[in-house]
């Protein structure tokens, strides 16, 4: 009597299977290897590889497939389930086709209650999907997407990972239509936009052919700038090291007085005007 077992993605595994062939053509092949040897060749063990090596294969296909978890197993010397037990785990590797941009809708605690639910809505009538699903041009997948660490934009949408700030429904609604006729806008900070294929072989560790990615947004340094007004700085690790006489340094004096103060509160220069020296960081912040 024989036994198969098929291994993968267990059956209670949420999310939809990873499908598709199960091997890329020989040229394809070929040209992931090159890429692949670049990226192992960074690692002590190259097993540590797994997750970019997973980026350039979801940069292959749009998504992950059989054959890019067969690539990334063969290239490491692991099993298919070893591969697929991590590509499961993390929710930046797609399972199904991807569009050229996955907008992404933040529905976290603040974003949501300064709209980004009525946003989320908004989108999935407007472009006639469900989260998770694409149009039928195949240029947007839309999701709904978990804090990204930019509370102070809320709400904020993403597309391939790149930052639309302080968005409305109808702001929302125009962002998805210059995607789908081929006018993408410019993001509110970061990089240029460029297609989720192309972001994952960014992901990957590959170079990144875009320019323009040191915008900064103003509520960003905000707290940088009520630092200086306040004569604060990070301390010195080697004088904190070699000092040992017992008397409190200039910086802590200074932070004792000030620890229990209250934030300022929002005024015309907090933060200033755009297009004032403070507002370009690379003047005198490019150490930041």
């Amino acid at each position: 009597m024989s036994i198969f077992f098929e291994l993968g993605q267990r059956p209670d595994e949420p999310g939809p299977p990873i499908s598709g062939p199960t091997s890329y053509p020989e040229d394809v092949t070929a040209r992931l290897s090159a890429d692949a040897e670049k990226i192992i060749a960074r690692y002590p063990q190259p097993r540590s590889a797994l997750l970019p090596l997973l980026h350039l294969v979801q940069s292959e296909d749009g998504c992950l497939t059989n054959a890019g978890i067969a690539f990334c197993a063969n290239q490491l010397g692991l099993t298919s389930a070893e591969v697929t037990a991590v590509a499961t785990f993390y929710t930046m590797y797609r399972r199904t086709p991807t569009g050229d941009y996955l907008v992404g809708v933040c529905t976290n605690t603040l974003c949501a209650i300064m709209g980004g639910d009525a946003i989320l809505d908004s989108l999935q009538d407007h472009l006639g999907i469900s989260t998770g699903d694409t149009t039928d041009d195949g240029r947007v997948t839309l999701e709904h997407i978990e804090c990204n660490a930019a509370c102070d934009y809320a709400p904020v949408v993403m597309v391939n990972w790149e930052f639309f700030d302080n968005q409305t429904p109808a702001t929302a609604r125009d962002l998805v239509d210059g995607l789908r006729v081929g006018n993408p806008p410019e993001p509110t900070r970061g990089a240029p936009l460029c297609t989720f294929r192309e972001t994952a072989r960014t992901l990957a560790g590959l170079p990144d052919p875009r320019s323009g990615g040191d915008r900064v947004g103003d509520a960003t340094l905000v707290g940088l700038r009520v630092a200086r007004e306040r004569g604060m700085s990070a301390p010195d690790p080697d004088a904190a090291a070699g000092s040992d006489d017992g008397a409190p340094d200039d910086q802590t004096v200074a932070t004792e007085a000030t620890k229990d103060a209250s934030a300022p509160g929002p005024s015309a220069t907090v933060p200033p005007e755009p297009n004032t020296a403070e507002t370009n960081p690379d003047a005198t912040d490019s150490h930041i």
